[in-house]
């Protein structure tokens, strides 16, 4: 008896995953949804990308936060892909560094 209760009760879990699953597809398959996401990727990606093109001129790492802006930024938009991958082209990506 033990094994039909652990089947029936495997089925309950799984429709219950694929009944939230379903949900979650239709939020995020939501268009406003979809424009707010990449209004707030857009201001977070650009804020930090002025941040780090201020870092030039003043004390900080600038070169380190450039390029996490333009990452942000290309997880909704081509050109910072772009720009991305061209700046990893141009960057020596040799490490003399040993891991301990």
């Amino acid at each position: 008896m033990a094994p039909s209760n652990v089947a029936s009760s495997d089925r309950t879990v799984s429709s219950h995953l694929l009944v939230q699953k379903a949900v979650l597809n239709k939020i995020f398959e939501n268009k406003p949804y979809k424009m707010v996401r990449k209004i707030v990727i857009a201001i977070v990606g650009v804020s930090v990308l002025c941040v780090g093109a201020a870092m030039i001129f003043l004390p900080g790492p600038a070169f380190v936060v450039i390029p996490v802006g333009l990452a942000i930024l290309a997880t909704e938009f081509a050109w910072a892909k772009v720009l991305l991958d061209k700046l990893k082209e141009k960057i020596n990506w040799k490490t003399t560094a040993k891991v301990i």
